[in-house]
């Protein structure tokens, strides 16, 4: 089920959502908004790329496992963008997940896209 919302006279897709959050298309700003950790953050999809690759690049199974006394917390910063998240061992999966649905349903609209415009030409 695809919901739209309006913010401010910018009109958002859902693309892909979990409970924790959602990532939002608008398509006449040619960006993506994410909801998540109580914030809204627009990202262009250079920086959407970043910030999978910089969620993906967290190692969750050696924090697990490492016995100091450090903190559970990761500080996410991306070059050439104005947000950073502080998110918690939970937090980052629940981030890793959100990016994950959200670039497996671009790929399958690509995919759709180009089947419907197959069968077209």
């Amino acid at each position: 089920m695809q919901k739209t919302a309006v913010f401010s006279q910018v009109n958002f897709v859902e693309v892909f959502s979990t409970k924790q959050g959602a990532v939002f298309q608008s398509d006449s700003e040619y960006c993506w908004y994410i909801d998540f950790a109580g914030k809204l953050a627009r990202f262009d999809y250079r920086n959407l790329l970043k910030l999978r690759q910089a969620i993906n690049n967290i190692d969750i199974e050696q924090i697990l496992l490492n016995s100091g006394k450090t903190a559970d917390v990761e500080i996410i910063f991306i070059c050439a963008c104005d947000h950073c998240y502080v998110l918690s061992l939970l937090e980052v999966i629940a981030m890793k997940e959100l990016l994950s649905g959200t670039f497996v349903m671009l790929e399958l609209n690509h995919i759709i896209q180009d089947r419907l415009f197959r069968i077209v030409a």
